[in-house]
């Protein structure tokens, strides 16, 4: 008996031709249910995403929210979904979240389901908005099109964090029957339990960026012209509409990629962190309409990339990193000049992960606000700065250099529409004193110490050769001991937050939480070099971060930028080994 005929026909097929490797493949293992959900394929069996593995998460999240909240049936859920279908199993977004609504409403749960496609920042926003138990948003963001996944939202507005995700992934494994009428999702049309956020997410979201908005009248007269592209992706509404909400003009959308498609078909990949390619059709909208910056989502708009056209005539796309030590920079001095907020600086914070730049700590120790860095990802940075907002503290702005930003305290995650906005605000300030976003970008680090960063990765598909190549790090010279220098370069400190080592501790044992499931191993150099070496959650790649801090005053940028270079060639070549390790480069 087949409840979907597309993957049970892909299913079929294989089983009459007893292609074993291929269901293997297919029904070999389950997805694993980790901090960040579940992303994967959309297809048939076990290992994809489909319509029985969507109704077998949702039962395990639902039972395990009912053990957490007793008054689950009081506040309920929200789930959003962006716009990936996959024709050939039959499974897209809207599905999905029509599934995952069901079984909510099958057990007496209300669910705000969002009719329409959403940027992904707007579930964390309902959740935190209408106070509700958790948010479910179905997208794989920038992954290649075949993709899709399932995000979860804690109570606080946050990403969940462990022992959450092991919670969860228990209760998918004893809840794998399909409950009755899991599959027929007619069913909640009807319900008194489904509730439809999103007009009232769209009228008061808007609302609530607006305090970020400080020069309503520079933004009613600006000349300045901006270009917006959102990839094919859930961007384009809300963008226009963040513009009219900062009472700017409207972008000019690019007008190939402004409508959502499944298929993404002017891109290779469909992530704006991949720099040019993905931007060639904004650079000749912006050629012929003569704009000056270029503002790109990813697909489910929680990132932002920038570009600007330099006096050259030359594009310069900023780096995340680039990106976020202008809009500290901003986001710090529009709190300090406009702000009403009467809080003293030293209840001031901002965040940046750790394997970000590190221009807010210098930003922060000339101002007298605090700097805080956390893991990597954003689930961390939304869950402290919950903590600290629970505190009384004001946390103005995190970010992390995968160009994900959190310049508004009413979503705790990155969020490229308030980002992309508040982006524009700025750039249009700045050209009523005939400044640039690349000359501004310069005046910050002549002010807090220019912090010049490179960072890039190699593919591997071998779960075993990455596993010895950190182990070889911890056993460089015999046994536990770490590398004491790469190529020239001499090493000053050592932070392993796989095992829990921190040679600059008194005691040795890393300030941050560890994790044994993922490698990552932070080395201090004598000339104020940081690499930072560590697993991808979502793909097959070792990731590597370097960056190189100079005081104020130090203005050789050509000579910091040679230093940094010389050190990442090190690295590339003592400590990963590309050809002994068989690695792939990453391609550009």
């Amino acid at each position: 008996y087949q409840q979907n005929p597309k993957t049970y026909a892909i299913v079929k097929e294989l089983l009459a031709e007893g292609n074993a490797g291929e269901l293997q493949k297919y029904f070999g293992s389950r997805m694993e249910f980790g901090t960040a959900g579940l992303r994967a394929a959309m297809g048939a069996g076990i290992s994809h995403m489909n319509d029985l593995t969507i109704i077998q998460t949702t039962q395990g999240f639902c039972r395990y929210l009912e053990k957490n909240f007793s008054d689950l049936k009081k506040r309920g859920v929200v789930i959003g979904f962006d716009a990936r279908a996959d024709l050939s199993s039959g499974g897209s977004s809207k599905r999905f979240a029509r599934l995952a609504a069901n079984t909510f409403i099958s057990q007496g749960v209300p669910v705000y389901l969002f009719s329409d496609i959403i940027p992904t920042p707007f579930v964390p926003y309902t959740v935190t908005h209408l106070k509700l138990c958790a948010g479910i948003m179905v997208t794989a963001s920038h992954n290649p099109k075949q993709d899709n996944g399932y995000k979860v939202y804690w109570e606080n507005g946050a990403q969940i964090i462990s022992p959450h995700d092991k919670g969860i992934s228990q209760a998918i494994e004893e809840n794998q029957e399909p409950w009755p009428q899991a599959w027929d999702d007619k069913l909640i049309d009807s319900s008194s339990l489904l509730h439809d956020p999103y007009a009232m997410v769209n009228k008061e979201y808007f609302k609530d960026i607006q305090k970020q908005c400080f020069y309503r009248n520079i933004n009613k007269e600006t000349n300045l012209k901006f270009v917006h592209t959102s990839v094919h992706g859930v961007g384009h509404k809300f963008v226009q509409l963040a513009f009219k909400a900062f009472d700017l003009s409207p972008p000019f959308a690019v007008p190939e990629q402004k409508d959502p498609d499944p298929d993404f078909p002017t891109v290779k990949y469909p992530n704006p962190e991949e720099g040019k390619g993905v931007l060639t059709l904004s650079f000749a909208l912006a050629e012929k309409d003569g704009a000056r910056i270029i503002l790109a989502n990813d697909p489910d708009a929680d990132r932002l990339a920038v570009a600007e056209k330099q006096e050259s005539g030359e594009w310069k796309v900023f780096s995340g990193n680039e990106l976020g030590a202008l809009l500290g920079w901003w986001i710090f001095t529009c709190w300090k000049n406009n702000s009403r907020d009467t809080r003293a600086i030293n209840d001031v914070y901002m965040l940046s992960s750790t394997v970000s730049s590190k221009i807010l700590r210098a930003i922060a120790l000339k101002e007298g606000f605090h700097f805080e860095e956390t893991l990597t990802g954003f689930k961390w940075m939304g869950n402290r700065a919950k903590q600290l907002m629970d505190q009384g503290k004001a946390v103005l702005f995190a970010f992390e250099e995968a160009i994900g930003y959190m310049c508004c305290p009413a979503v705790l995650d990155k969020d490229g529409v308030s980002a992309a906005v508040i982006t524009a605000e700025m750039a249009s300030f700045l050209a009523t004193r005939n400044l640039s976003l690349s000359q501004q970008l310069k005046a910050v680090y002549d002010e807090y110490g220019f912090h010049i960063t490179k960072a890039s990765y190699f593919i591997c598909h071998d779960p075993k050769v990455i596993q010895q190549l950190f182990d070889n790090l911890r056993n460089f010279d015999g046994k536990n001991t770490y590398p004491k220098s790469c190529g020239r370069f001499k090493v000053s400190g050592i932070r392993d937050l796989t095992t829990g080592y921190d040679s600059s501790q008194p005691d040795q044992k890393a300030i941050l939480p560890t994790s044994k499931s993922s490698q990552m191993i932070t080395f201090t150099f004598a000339n104020g070099g940081v690499a930072t070496m560590r697993t991808s959650g979502t793909e097959p790649k070792i990731k590597y971060y370097s960056e190189l801090c100079a005081p104020p005053g130090n203005s050789d940028v050509e000579q910091l930028k040679k230093e940094l270079d010389e050190l990442v060639n090190a690295l590339e070549k003592h400590f990963f080994q590309p050809e002994k390790n068989k690695l792939q480069r990453k391609t550009e």
